[in-house]
């Protein structure tokens, strides 16, 4: 351990670095922590944070009391954080030379925290590590550039782009409409090279200046890290060009939602051999248990996949979301698609996670879905030819309220991610629902203003 802090400080002298944001994920996936001068992080080499940060609910609330003090000491005691060496980025946006730091949470006896997003993923691959395995991922993040709107009340706009004119229409996989903001993407392919992050391709999806980030294939704590600063650096990128970039699942009426795609695989720790495969290059047992846990487990963890009221909105009919957990080959209308590969690059694609999802816990559901399947040697369902959007098998709960009662009552999830984390998780999604529940919305006073 020390060593890797003797490096991590070696790299911050090197770069003459005087300010290091010292971050954790709460779990939402917003960056909570404490900006620190590098001389002041070198000495304490970490940071306290009250626990109190992991039951936050995006709005900065917190859940009911009773739940409170039960999940947490009633004095409010600190965690401790300590820096991962194998976690730290430049931050190209700021004004002095900045790094980012990722922190890893843990109580005053040294035990990881059990309400941790980071903490929750390192488990899930615990668990593969201990059966000789390595999940490989590959996320694809969908996302839109909107007008800057400071008015809540006011339905987002797409932006202007270098022609002046804000698109209209589909323009799914145009290559003029990207250019539209070339601007703005060399910053950020600049700011990630810098940052070293494995970006792949850019895509313009279908909706209004509606574009996705592919990722390599790599590790899943790795590449967690990586989604989590991408997120900050695509939105500093878009206000530095006068625009806004949004994650949100479904941030425009009638037009199609933004998602994280995960494509996993699971390779043998000592040979590197893909084992989705069988020797001839057929599809193996194993693969077909990992999509069989896929289809069992994502419906009881899908708050974990759509963690937001507006997220269940990329599920309505004809929003051409998957509302299912069928899978196919080469089918993009089912939830767990099988894309055409080679042998050693056989995997699936997840396709119904959101974009709005916490980048630890969706990685480590959806592998934790898979792993189960794998243990529990569970078989897939008939693999579906042809349009699968409107097939009833199934089918996912299609509110938050169903989806985190059936996550609370799912005893597997109970058993590999903790009762704590299940409660404080399902709690603090329903703390946000009820301050949703709150709000009156532009359709009631519409239409029943003066209408009822």
């Amino acid at each position: 351990m020390s060593s890797k802090l003797d490096q991590l400080s070696s790299w911050l002298k090197e770069r003459k670095i005087t300010e290091v944001e010292c971050m954790i994920s709460d779990l939402t996936g917003i960056a909570r922590g404490k900006i620190s001068p590098t001389n002041k992080f070198l000495d304490e080499k970490g940071m306290r944070l009250p626990e109190s940060v992991l039951l936050q609910t995006v709005t900065g609330d917190y859940v009911e009391d009773d739940i409170y003090y039960d999940l947490l000491d009633e004095a409010d005691i600190d965690m401790f954080c300590r820096p991962d060496a194998d976690a730290v980025f430049l931050v190209p946006w700021a004004i002095e030379p900045t790094a980012m730091v990722i922190h890893d949470t843990f109580d005053k006896q040294g035990n990881p925290i059990e309400l941790s997003p980071r903490n929750i993923l390192k488990n899930v691959l615990k668990l593969y590590a201990d059966q000789g395995w390595k999940p490989i991922v590959a996320p694809e993040m969908e996302f839109y550039l909107t007008k800057r709107c400071s008015d809540p009340d006011f339905p987002l706009e797409a932006p202007m782009g270098r022609s002046g004119r804000p698109e209209v229409g589909r323009q799914s996989f145009s290559i003029d409409a990207a250019n539209e903001f070339d601007p703005l993407f060399e910053d950020v392919y600049d700011w990630c090279e810098i940052q070293g992050l494995d970006l792949d391709t850019l895509i313009h999806e279908d909706g209004p200046a509606q574009m996705e980030i592919n990722f390599r294939h790599g590790e899943a704590l790795h590449l967690a890290d990586q989604i989590t600063v991408f997120k900050r650096t695509m939105r500093e990128a878009a206000l530095k060009h006068d625009v806004a970039a949004t994650f949100m699942a479904k941030p425009i009426t009638d037009q199609p939602g933004s998602a994280m795609h995960i494509h996993q695989s699971v390779v043998d720790i000592k040979t590197g051999q893909n084992l989705f495969s069988n020797a001839d290059g057929s599809m193996s047992e194993l693969f077909m248990q990992h999509i069989g846990g896929l289809q069992k487990y994502i419906p009881e963890l899908l708050p974990l996949f759509a963690p937001n009221v507006n997220s269940f909105r990329r599920f309505l009919p004809d929003t051409s979301a998957p509302v299912n957990v069928e899978w196919g080959e080469e089918n993009r209308t089912v939830g767990l698609r099988v894309p055409e590969a080679t042998p050693q690059n056989r995997r699936v694609e997840n396709r119904l996670a959101g974009a709005d999802a916490n980048p630890y816990l969706v990685l480590a559901a959806s592998l934790l879905c898979g792993y189960m399947g794998m243990v529990e040697q569970l078989e897939p369902g008939a693999p579906v030819q042809g349009r699968g959007y409107e097939r009833r098998n199934l089918r996912l709960p299609i509110t938050i309220e169903h989806a985190l009662e059936r996550m609370e009552a799912c005893k597997a999830a109970e058993e590999y991610l903790g009762e704590k984390f299940i409660r404080g998780y399902v709690a603090v999604k329903r703390a946000e629902h009820e301050n949703f529940k709150r709000v009156i919305s532009s359709w009631e006073r519409e239409f029943l203003l003066l209408s009822v």
